[in-house]
């Protein structure tokens, strides 16, 4: 029997870390995802059955979990497998889930896995908003174990932050309208901020919008827009109707200007926006004085002009052509005779499309200290009781933002005045203009009923065309797209993504170069950082979304080639939604047992998204050799394109692939072809290949026949891709820490990053190809690999004359000399003998030891952990860094 003091189930024992956002397509999901780790302790056996009340309580705090189906498939199933008995990691993502559907996110898709990490599960759910994602994660803990315990918590306080950050996070609903419209287009976009600045596009074809501000938008008429006096005296220089009136900085020059246009006038602050201190209408000295101060709140210039009556429209114009018209109305409440005025805001509060600030189609009428000031005006307060049918207004102005509501009116809008406006928009300068009209009638022209323009706005809200009270909802997010991508207009460049095991950098490079030669700019990302052209703009690992973005988010940018690794898919998912070119170039152990990839099988599905997100008109260029990159065929909804290192005839893939006139490339008669079906395509001898080194480097036919492959399937010549390939030579400034070769004293010394069994064996086939008298390896691995595979390195060197064993500066959290330890216990098994090797921890000093004791005809082969500084190391013994 439990107690208060010690129970039997701890609630505590519930830990939850490692909570993040995945913003792209990932291992789970091909959409972004929040993930975390999930701890039980002693929970890990215990179910919701377990636990006595836990249904009970859970139920009464989220009553909207019923409405879950679960695997049941019908509302009611998670409640269901709930009192039956359920896992505490799958109630927390179902928790979760509810949590951020009661802020109004569409979510539902949720998933536990296995770490494959000893008591650790992994949850997965799915995200609109990504703070909004993570908080709930957060709260959905503490109200589980809350619930496990039997502690009062405010699930309804939780939902109201969670609600506030919502609203506080998402899209404006200006800015929210042009994106879905880029999205149906299938225009990517990229959120910039946590607010309304946004990339749509890629590239060189990029373009931003904050709202319904663009990047095509004037800083010189945004100015003017801002200055209503400004803006008033443009528009009366082309002959447009606009009200009488001048700026006063006092109340003695307000008065003087009323003395010239006479009364009714009203107030406006300069330069203040969304209707902030402006007055209604003004009938003598007094009310002026009093609605100066309440002005000058706002600015120390303010507009006096004169009142006009009219009904109030605001026009929207977009690249010079009027898209939307609707009659705004201030915020009001109709009297029903028996309700006071604060009643009847309440009522009219709880219509459903009244939310706060712009989470709703419509705002909540306000009931504050303006809206009492304004009731006082009209001799009213929140306690006055309307008579039935009257109209009280609580705000001056009409924006949408105090409450106000809109009509659509659109098709009534005279001919002519569709003239003024798009004049208007146009002397003032803006691509996006709400032209501000006061006019008793829209379908009579301006001139004919004493109408005026009182305002163009720069940045105009669209949520009064959008979702009008009443009328035709207009969906002139479209014309703010034909604008920034006229049709037939590109809204993205190029993307190549290369993922494998081994060869991904030496592949991205080539096909970098490939399209460099093209005059193209090329940015593409790698192991050892992002390029443009071939200028490093950041060292270190870019093979992860944050880099990607750095390269997508170039507006200089015509083609990018991005190397995509493992550690950053299940890390933060891809940096991108889809690609033209997905390459898949081979799957073998390398990282296993690490965040839950255990498996070759688990490997290979990780690397498979990359296939995965290809476009429909894009190309998946796979490894027909390799029988988990081939099957990754049917995942992918681009074109196939494979490519084959096996001699003519003896790959069936590759050949049942050519008899269905796929394309494909191979080496036929030791010429590098390219293949569509029975044409051939001849590229270049593979002994004239530099990066071959004479045929020597048979690991790297991979790497080539990728990347000629995508250079085809993206247009590039013949002649031109041939060119490329004989161009591009391994050396130390194209390809660092890849196959470089270098002169050192009378014997030559090889420099490579291979770090892996798979890519140490194809490195040590290449090393028994050159003549040498002794062959010495200096060799290492990551600490994070299994022991298998570090003992496994030594096998693979053992056959050298002499190997040196140091270790990464990072050992990945080995102790200092397990490493070594392990790859020294493969070269006994391989059949060193010990006179045949040492260890010698740092790197630095063991090349210099390696060099030191070089010989006439002598190979060393530096397997580097730090590539720059080994290469640097070297050529202090070679002056001239020549290639061999």
């Amino acid at each position: 029997m439990s107690t208060a003091t010690e129970p039997l189930i701890d609630a505590e024992q519930l830990e939850v870390s490692r909570i993040r956002a995945l913003r792209g397509p990932n291992y789970w999901r091909l959409a972004p995802v929040i993930a975390c780790d999930v701890q039980l302790g002693t929970l890990e056996h215990v179910s919701s059955a377990d636990i006595p009340g836990f249904y009970e309580r859970l139920t009464e705090a989220l009553p909207t979990l019923a409405e879950h189906h679960c695997t049941r498939q019908e509302p009611g199933g998670f409640l269901e497998r709930l009192r039956e008995g359920t896992h505490l990691p799958h109630i927390l993502e179902h928790v979760a889930l509810e949590l951020q559907s009661l802020t109004g996110s569409d979510v539902t898709f949720g998933r536990v896995v296995p770490s494959g990490d000893t008591h650790t599960w992994w949850v997965i759910v799915a995200y609109e908003e990504e703070e909004v994602g993570l908080q709930s994660m957060r709260d959905a803990v503490k109200i589980i174990r809350a619930c496990i315990a039997d502690q009062p918590i405010d699930v309804n306080a939780i939902v109201e932050q969670l609600l506030s950050l919502y609203e506080s996070v998402r899209l404006g609903p200006s800015t929210a309208a042009v994106v879905e419209e880029a999205k149906r287009r299938g225009i990517p976009v990229r959120r910039l901020n946590n607010y309304s600045l946004v990339q749509l596009g890629l590239g060189k074809n990029l373009r931003r919008i904050q709202a319904t501000l663009s990047d095509y938008t004037s800083a010189i008429a945004v100015e003017i827009a801002q200055d209503k006096d400004d803006t008033k005296r443009v528009l009366g220089n082309i002959g447009l109707p606009v009200p009488k009136g001048d700026v006063a900085r006092s109340l003695e020059r307000a008065l003087e200007i009323v003395g010239e246009v006479g009364y009714p006038v009203i107030l406006k602050p300069l330069d203040a926006s969304h209707g902030r201190g402006i007055s209604g209408r003004i009938d003598n000295d007094a009310a002026l004085t009093e609605a100066w101060e309440d002005a000058r709140e706002f600015a120390n210039r303010i507009v006096v002009e004169q009142y006009t009556e009219g009904r109030d429209h605001r026009v929207l114009v977009v690249n010079g052509q009027v898209v939307a018209c609707a009659e705004r109305i201030p915020a009001r409440v109709i009297g029903d005779g028996t309700s006071a005025i604060a009643q009847l805001i309440e009522r009219e509060n709880r219509d459903p499309r009244r939310g706060v600030g712009h989470t709703k189609t419509l705002t909540k009428l306000p009931s504050d200290a303006r809206t009492v000031a304004f009731l006082a005006k009209q001799q009213l307060t929140l306690q006055s009781v309307p008579a039935k049918g009257q109209e009280v207004y609580l705000r001056g102005t009409a924006n949408l933002s105090t409450g106000g509501t809109s009509i659509d009116r659109t098709d009534e809008m005279h001919p002519d005045n569709i003239t003024a406006c798009e004049m208007a928009a146009g002397i003032i300068g803006l691509d996006i203009a709400g032209i501000d009209v006061l006019t008793p009638d829209i379908s009579v022209p301006f001139r004919e009923n004493g109408a005026v323009i009182i305002e163009v706005n720069a940045g105009p809200g669209i949520r009064m065309h959008t979702h009008p009270t009443e009328g035709t909802p207009r969906n002139v997010g479209a014309p703010i797209v034909d604008m920034l991508y006229p049709p037939g207009t590109k809204a993205t460049i190029p993307v190549i993504a290369v993922t494998g095991t081994n060869g991904k950098t030496t592949t991205v490079r080539l096909i970098a170069h490939l399209f460099r030669l093209g005059e193209n700019v090329v940015g593409f990302t790698t192991t050892d950082g992002t390029y443009l052209q071939n200028r490093l703009v950041l060292e270190g690992d870019m093979t992860g979304p944050f880099s990607a973005n750095i390269i997508l988010s170039n507006p200089t940018v015509d083609i990018a080639v991005l190397e995509t690794a493992r550690g950053g898919l299940l890390r933060a998912g891809l940096g991108f939604d889809e690609v033209d070119v997905g390459i898949v170039l081979n799957v073998s152990a390398d990282h296993l047992g690490l965040r839950g990839i255990n498996t070759v099988e688990q490997l290979a599905d990780v690397k498979a998204v990359v296939a995965a997100v290809v476009k429909r008109e894009g190309h998946a260029v796979l490894n027909a050799d390799d029988p988990l990159v081939y099957a990754m065929r049917d995942r992918t909804p681009g074109d196939l394109v494979l490519f084959s290192t096996r001699p003519e005839g003896e790959s069936e893939e590759f050949e049942e692939h050519l008899l269905r006139n796929g394309i494909g490339a191979r080496i036929e008669n030791d010429t590098f072809v390219i293949r569509r079906g029975r044409l051939r395509i001849p590229i270049a001898p593979v002994r004239e290949v530099p990066l071959m080194l004479g045929g020597a480097a048979r690991f790297q036919q991979q790497n080539i026949l990728a990347a000629i492959a995508t250079a085809y399937v993206q247009g590039m010549r013949y002649d031109d891709i041939r060119a490329g390939l004989l161009s591009f030579f391994p050396s130390p400034s194209l390809t660092p820490g890849r196959l470089n070769l270098m002169r050192v004293q009378n014997g030559r010394v090889l420099v490579d990053y291979a770090h892996n069994p798979a890519a140490i064996r194809g490195l040590m086939d290449f090393v028994q190809s050159i003549d040498a008298t002794r062959r010495t390896a200096l060799v290492t691995a990551p600490g994070d690999r299994r022991d298998e595979d570090l003992r496994e390195v030594g096998r693979l060197v053992a056959h050298l004359d002499y190997v040196i064993v140091k270790e990464d500066m990072e050992r990945r959290g080995r102790e200092k000399g397990h490493i070594a330890e392990l790859i020294v216990d493969g070269l006994m098994d391989g059949g060193m003998s010990e006179n045949q090797y040492e260890v010698i921890y740092t790197e630095a000093e063991a090349i210099q030891h390696a060099l030191g004791r070089m010989k006439d005809n002598d190979l060393v082969v530096i397997l580097a952990d730090d590539v720059k500084a080994s290469i640097e190391c070297v050529r202090k013994y070679s002056p001239d860094g020549a290639r061999s």
